[in-house]
């Protein structure tokens, strides 16, 4: 009995194993094509402005929304935080510190990794299911120039556009929030934002936020080409995207925070 049950782990152990070494090869293949189909310029690249559109521009109100909640909250709590021991005008340091390099980049991301990556999880999944990528390939279209990297580059170069766009919306709404709800001046937020700006805040959100946009649309993208089984498929392959994506961007968070800031403030 016991044997059978040692037996039995062995091989469940031993399936589970296969299956993640498969899959890390899938992943591998994928992302092999995924280079190789980038030199074909003619054929992503009139997909990519529309792509542009359609996960930038259109993703543009819900980062607005975020990063204006986001520049009133940093202000009402470095408020809340400094009770008097440190002079109120530090609201602005705080709030463009946290707002340029964490909050708005990564915030940002996370709300797009459930619009953008699920999005295309879910069309490149029900184009899966239905076979018309199959009807692709027949016609001798490349896939993954036609319908992966269009994506991949458009979220590459939108997602810091949206992120920049945000750390000036999060900065202005902080900056409101102080002179209607904190007293401030404006000389006096402007100080605070200006005591310890450097340009290095700026370039690193926006680096951040592209690698963010590249995670998203490659796993929304990857997810999408894996489904399989119909309509629960895509759904299943659309939680997938949201959930690797958002444990991704938290990854990459800390990964930039060790390799780049804490190297550069070592």
């Amino acid at each position: 009995m016991a044997i059978a049950q040692i037996r039995s782990v062995i091989e469940a152990t031993g399936r589970w194993v296969r299956f993640r070494l498969e899959e890390v090869g899938r992943a591998g293949r994928f992302l092999g094509q995924l280079a190789r189909a980038l030199t074909d310029v003619r054929t992503w690249g009139p997909m990519a402005t529309l792509q542009m559109r359609t996960l930038g521009v259109d993703s543009l109100p819900i980062g607005l929304l975020i990063a204006v909640f986001t520049g009133i909250v940093l202000a009402l709590l470095a408020s809340y935080s400094f009770t008097g021991a440190v002079p109120l005008y530090f609201v602005g340091t705080l709030v463009e510190k946290t707002t340029t390099l964490e909050l708005a980049p990564v915030l940002t991301g996370l709300a797009l990794a459930g619009r953008v990556g699920a999005s295309i999880a879910a069309e490149l999944g029900t184009m899966r299911v239905t076979e018309q990528i199959d009807a692709l390939e027949t016609l001798a279209y490349d896939p993954e120039a036609y319908l992966i990297v269009p994506r991949v580059v458009a979220g590459t170069v939108m997602f810091p556009l949206i992120v920049g766009v945000a750390m000036v919306v999060g900065l202005g709404a902080g900056w409101v929030a102080s002179l209607g709800l904190l007293g401030l001046s404006s000389e006096e937020f402007l100080k605070g934002a200006r005591l310890f700006y450097e340009n290095f805040d700026i370039t690193y959100g926006l680096v951040k936020a592209a690698s963010f946009g590249f995670a998203v649309t490659v796993i929304g993208s990857y997810q999408g080409l894996q489904a399989e089984g119909g309509a629960e498929g895509v759904g299943h392959a659309a939680t997938q995207a949201v959930v690797y994506s958002a444990v991704m961007i938290l990854v990459l968070d800390a990964f930039w925070a060790m390799t780049w800031l804490h190297g550069r403030s070592g």
